[in-house]
């Protein structure tokens, strides 16, 4: 949740934000939301993901990065449910559809967080799924339970933004 006073103060405006899927031409429309979105934006229009070695790439130091990576399929009970607190995901199937699992953080059990990593695991399945294919994104905020990399292939490359809560 974000709160924001108007330009009077006299009213408070409050922004709840929740998972994100769209294509990547319309990423733009989402630079408000977190200053660091329009440093992605200015880095795809540079960078063609596709032909980046696999690893980490700093852009912005620890405050934004992204992982080009390939990992293997898996299926809807396999996938781990996962949170993170100080960062939020913008990711991006490279090759062949990808299915993330959803479930609220509100609705998901106590877990322990790793602070070091930013992430918490959940057991358990994803309440609801929603298809990725290349050409598109999906945005995870600290509130959105996620469990990423379902697919029927054996393998999927992906682009993973990890974006500074701001």
């Amino acid at each position: 949740m974000d709160v924001k006073k108007s330009k009077n103060d006299k009213k408070l405006i409050i922004i709840f934000l929740t998972m994100i899927i769209d294509t990547l031409d319309n990423l733009v429309k989402y630079e408000s939301i977190n200053p660091l979105f329009k440093d992605v934006v200015e880095f795809l229009k540079k960078n063609d993901l596709n032909k980046m070695p696999e690893g980490k790439h700093q852009i912005k130091g620890n405050d934004l990065f992204v992982n080009i990576t390939t990992t293997k399929g898996k299926t809807p009970d396999e996938a781990i449910l996962e949170t993170h607190i100080n960062m939020i995901d913008i990711q991006i199937p490279l090759e062949g559809f990808e299915t993330y699992g959803y479930t609220p953080i509100c609705r998901l059990p106590k877990s322990s967080y790793n602070a070091e990593k930013d992430i918490t695991k959940y057991d358990g399945m994803a309440e609801s799924f929603i298809d990725c294919q290349p050409g598109m994104f999906a945005i995870f905020f600290p509130q959105d339970g996620h469990a990423p990399c379902i697919s029927m292939m054996p393998e999927i490359k992906k682009a993973i933004f990890k974006v500074k809560v701001m």
